[in-house]
């Protein structure tokens, strides 16, 4: 990390002083005091279930250096004579507030990625194209909210050029802080699509907290869409520019001669309506990855990258697990793509899943979440495109088990829908009565379905 004084990380948290200890400077950011070391500052967060106030003299008695705390539950005397207690009005925000002054401090160049699906996929294929010139720091795994993001910009420093960072949200607001926090160059919206409907309405409003990641942008900075999506289309702004991907007309950059396969991309890049003999392969299976491969050129040429400076990043391409991972074992194939779900997500990947060239196709689908009253006809919709869509069984597990069979059947006579009330029941029927050599399995649900359980299984089983 760069170098704070006491003084900036007192007056960025709007604190006060409460204990003052025998400070000699810090390691590290943490608000886990299970991963504490000798010097850290320590940030006590309060959620629905925890507070980390609690945990202060444990903090201390590890050897931070810092607490900063919004409730006082220690006693004077269970503080380490080496740490200092900080007292702020809310921890929360002061873990933000400290990201947001630390970042201040950096020259790193900044691009912020959201959007209802793709962002992580397009955070991996944003970095690798910029690491082909660049020393690029990125997302780690699921660090995508407002506790997440900050210990990443903590991990920053100037020897980095770039940093990718990715910002996901459930409600108003979210992105807004972060966006405040890390204040990006140049921001991308992957789409707008109906993942968070339930809480946050309608799409309108969804579009709405995606563009908060704009708020701090002035003339010098840059937004990158994909203009295909409808609520991104006819997107205008005159307090920053714009930059618009797409494989329909109004776009900037485009592409054309795809090759989908099964798990890879190719496709030619137009750009500025005038078509190039620059041909780009990206180890992502989908049409959709096009798009988000297309998303990440036009970073890279943002950053004045050459076309084989591009072509060569995305061969350094490593993906973030449980994102369209595909395994293909001697007898079946798995497609991971358990992290997350919505109603579109949930059909690109059934589209991959087509395009296997397989013995039979089978497709274990688990619960969306967030979707609000919108559920049970999104579920619905969900089984009928998996009916129409080359899918010989679909197996589904969760809350909404009747809408994926009803929307399946409407669809699909001859294919078979079946439910199971567990993961080992599921996983006994498939790898023990039905999967046979050449079969490809496709594993996807909403996080807290936790299906990555159901896929790791599956992959240990696949070479059998």
């Amino acid at each position: 990390m760069e170098y704070m004084s006491f003084e900036e990380i007192v007056n960025a948290v709007s604190g006060q002083v409460i204990i003052y200890g025998k400070y000699s400077g810090y390691r590290n950011v943490s608000t886990d005091t299970r991963k504490i070391e000798k010097k850290d500052i320590f940030i006590a967060l309060k959620g629905e279930r925890f507070n980390g106030n609690k945990y202060t003299a444990n903090a201390s008695d590890k050897g931070a250096s810092i607490c900063i705390v919004d409730e006082v539950y220690f006693k004077q005397s269970e503080i380490n004579g080496r740490t200092s207690v900080i007292q702020v009005k809310d921890g929360n925000q002061a873990l933000l507030d400290l990201a947001e002054f630390y970042k201040s401090k950096l020259s790193v160049k900044v691009i912020g990625i959201t959007g209802s699906a793709g962002k992580t996929t397009t955070k991996d294929l944003i970095a690798s194209v910029l690491s082909a010139k660049f020393k690029v720091f990125k997302t780690e795994g699921n660090f995508n909210n407002q506790i997440g993001l900050p210990h990443m910009i903590f991990k920053l420093n100037n020897s980095y050029d770039v940093a990718v960072l990715e910002m996901g949200m459930n409600n108003r607001g979210e992105i807004h802080s972060m966006a405040k926090a890390a204040r990006p160059d140049i921001a991308v919206i992957t789409n707008v699509l109906r993942a968070h409907i339930g809480n946050l309405g309608t799409r309108e409003n969804i579009l709405a907290a995606k563009l908060e990641i704009t708020d701090f942008f002035s003339k010098d900075n840059i937004l990158v869409i994909n203009s295909d999506n409808d609520m991104l289309r006819n997107l205008k702004e005159d307090r920053f520019s714009i930059k618009r991907v797409g494989l329909e007309d109004n776009s900037d950059i485009s592409a054309y001669d795809m090759e989908i396969k099964e798990d890879f991309i190719k496709f030619n890049l137009c750009e500025n309506n005038v078509k190039k003999k620059e041909s780009f392969k990206v180890n992502v299976p989908g049409k959709y990855n096009v798009l988000n491969s297309l998303l990440a050129v036009a970073c890279g040429r943002l950053l004045n990258m050459t076309y084989e400076e591009i072509r060569e990043g995305f061969k350094n391409l490593e993906t973030t697990e449980m994102r369209m991972e595909i395994c293909k074992g001697k007898k079946f194939n798995v497609i991971n793509d358990s992290y997350n779900a919505n109603p579109e997500s949930m059909k690109a990947a059934i589209d991959v899943l087509k395009n296997f060239k397989s013995k039979r196709r089978i497709a274990v689908l688990g619960t969306m979440g967030e979707l609000g009253d919108k559920s049970c006809r999104m579920h619905e919709e969900v089984g009928k495109y998996a009916g129409e869509n080359s899918v010989d069984i679909l197996i589904v597990l969760g809350e909404y088990i009747e809408d994926f069979k009803g929307g399946f059947h409407v669809t699909n006579k001859k294919g078979k829908c079946i439910s199971f009330d567990t993961y080992e029941k599921a996983l006994e029927f498939l790898l023990k009565k039905y999967i046979a050599q050449g079969d490809t399995v496709l594993v996807k649900a909403s996080r807290a379905m936790k299906f990555e359980t159901i896929a790791e299984e599956l992959k240990k089983n696949s070479n059998n």
